[in-house]
């Protein structure tokens, strides 16, 4: 359940910064965030990530849904037990459902974050929980999945 909170969290997160820069920031325009670094621009992108399957928004909308439900599942029945792992698919769930509000809604996904130092596509709060959760759950995976159940059953950890 607490999982499921910091998603709630998080999508509401993601809706209210992509409200506010709706709201305060004409379509196409940018301002300053962090100086060199990050400039809040408006972007209103109708495909994935670098705008693939642009004008397929049913298509991702489908996607995400899916992909939201699974990671409910996942969640509420405990799939992965550890606490690291449930707290990345939590953050790929809210980038997921932060995402699929605007395409249901708005029919594309709202867009601000552009970076100053590199030519990089421009992205939003739950593209970086995706991210963020996505690359750090493939860590947990490889390096650490099964691996914590075995040291509770080994004989060296009984006594």
């Amino acid at each position: 359940m607490l999982y499921l909170i910091l998603a709630a969290a998080l999508v509401g997160l993601d809706q209210l910064v992509k409200f506010l820069v709706r709201a305060n920031i004409p379509l196409g325009e940018g301002v300053p965030f962090l100086p060199h670094i990050l400039q809040l621009t408006y972007v209103q992108n109708t495909g994935a990530a670098f705008s693939l399957f642009a004008r397929h928004t049913w298509i991702l909308s489908l996607v995400s849904l899916a992909a939201s439900v699974l990671l409910v599942v996942l969640l509420v029945k405990k799939v992965f037990p550890h606490p690291f792992a449930r707290f990345c698919l939590a953050l790929v769930l809210a980038g997921a459902v932060g995402n699929l509000i605007d395409r249901v809604l708005l029919g594309y996904v709202t867009d601000m974050f552009q970076t100053l130092f590199m030519n990089f596509a421009v992205f939003n709060v739950a593209d970086i929980c995706i991210v963020c959760g996505g690359i750090a759950f493939c860590a947990y995976y490889l390096l650490f999945h099964g691996k914590e159940e075995k040291g509770h059953d080994s004989p060296a950890s009984a006594g």
